[in-house]
């Protein structure tokens, strides 16, 4: 009987798309990391990678400008009460300060979930979890968002119920919102502003469409998460009951997609 020449050892890769990689690795939601791959940032193996392209996180090397990519990173969930003059992204070509410039480093790549406006403060999510950050951006996202708003006159109670209803945006009429006001004197007053929808500079775009300025502006709570008497500019780790609620999102999003 021939001497055996031992069992040869095969080893099965398991490959991924890169956008999907980059994802899980907390660098950006998948639909910002296709971005960053058409902008020919990322490379593979030292090669520049196109979109599209399936890597094995076991044995490629993947880099953004230079800089190595890991898919095994702790995932961290942040809340932050963003000050009035910062913008939620995580760069600037005007190099006015942004969120990030308020969270120490060691939470590595940890990037704002949705935008507040320059002008407006208030609760504010960051995390490096690409899954989830991809779940609450998507336009089927309707969690409640709750602002307190300074108006510079008093609405009248037909233009309440014309904001309730929905207002037209240019084209586009916003989705019923709630409006209640909680303080007025004979020039001014704060209203508590409730909205599921995310469009841009949204809550301010509906008071001036109805002619009322907006003179502050702070959202103060998001689904079940509530800013609280978190301090202006400070931020803190999600509590296990807040990161399981929001999670609770990616699950409705995957099963959207199913039905889909």
């Amino acid at each position: 009987m021939p001497k055996s020449r031992g069992t040869r050892c095969i080893t099965i890769l398991m490959m991924e798309r890169l956008q999907k990689f980059l994802s899980r690795a907390g660098v950006a939601s998948r639909r910002k990391a296709e971005e960053i791959i058409l902008q020919g940032r990322v490379t593979v193996n030292g090669q520049t990678a196109a979109l599209g392209a399936k890597v094995s996180p076991e044995s490629d090397a993947v880099a953004i400008d230079g800089k190595a990519v890991k898919a095994d990173i702790k995932h961290v969930y942040l809340m932050l009460h963003k000050p009035e003059g910062y913008i939620t992204t995580t760069k600037d070509q005007f190099n006015r300060p942004t969120v990030l410039d308020l969270i120490p480093d060691s939470y590595e790549r940890v990037y704002p979930i949705g935008r507040l406006d320059f002008d407006t403060s208030g609760l504010l999510i960051l995390t490096n979890d690409g899954n989830l950050t991809q779940a609450l951006t998507h336009p089927s996202h309707q969690a409640e968002k709750v602002y307190i708003a300074k108006l510079g006159a008093v609405p009248t109670e037909e233009a309440l119920e014309k904001f309730r209803k929905g207002v037209d945006l240019n084209g586009y009429v916003t989705a019923p919102a709630g409006i209640q006001i909680v303080k007025r004197d004979e020039s001014t007053c704060s209203a508590k502003i409730t909205i599921h929808e995310g469009k841009n500079r949204q809550v301010r775009r509906m008071c001036e469409a109805l002619g009322y300025t907006v003179l502050f502006l702070k959202r103060v709570a998001e689904g079940k998460l509530y800013l609280g008497d978190l301090p202006r500019g400070a931020y803190r780790e999600l509590t296990q009951d807040e990161v399981k609620h929001l999670k609770g999102y990616e699950g409705q999003k995957s099963e959207r997609s199913k039905k889909g």
